[in-house]
């Protein structure tokens, strides 16, 4: 088997870009708003694991579980259950990994401002490309899975994001 490269050129930006003070979720990209609530938000990830691969937070700076108050733990729970609906009509995934990294021994990227990981999976969906050659790869751009999420949420009575 001859070897081929795999670009993924959208992760430079990631590797080398800065690491600034300021945290992504207190200040988020309106493009990458998926959906809003009261108490909480859900936005694309920029670096996804997968093809709509979401994390949904709090708007309040926090970063513990157990910090949460109770209205954001069942909002961000409910966005997320929501999101897994609107995937589930969007984009037609086997399977979902959905979960938290508390702490950056955990796992967090950003420990400071909890979020939960939402990301579709599928049979076959180059899950070994991580561990094989530290690529990752996405099959859709993120424009077109905010449009399909968007459309899907709003099928259900969802509230739009900031920007349309």
């Amino acid at each position: 088997m001859s070897e081929r490269p795999l670009w993924a050129p959208w992760r430079i930006e990631y590797i080398t870009g800065p690491k600034g003070e300021q945290c992504i979720f207190c200040d988020p990209d309106p493009a990458h708003v998926v959906e809003r609530g009261e108490h909480c938000f859900t936005i694309l990830n920029a670096y996804p694991y997968a093809p709509g691969h979401v994390m949904v937070a709090p708007f309040r700076h926090v970063g513990a579980l157990d910090a949460l108050t109770e209205d954001e733990m069942l909002e961000l729970m409910g966005l997320a259950r929501r999101t897994v609906a609107a995937q589930k009509t969007a984009m037609n995934p086997d399977g979902f990994n959905v979960g938290l990294n508390l702490g950056k021994v955990a796992g967090a990227g950003i420990a400071d401002h909890l979020h939960l990981h939402v990301v579709p999976r599928w049979e076959g969906d180059n899950n070994f490309m991580p561990v094989l050659g530290d690529t990752r790869v996405i099959g859709q751009a993120l424009e077109a899975t905010r449009r399909a999420l968007v459309e899907a949420l709003a099928e259900s009575g969802s509230r739009p994001p900031i920007v349309p």
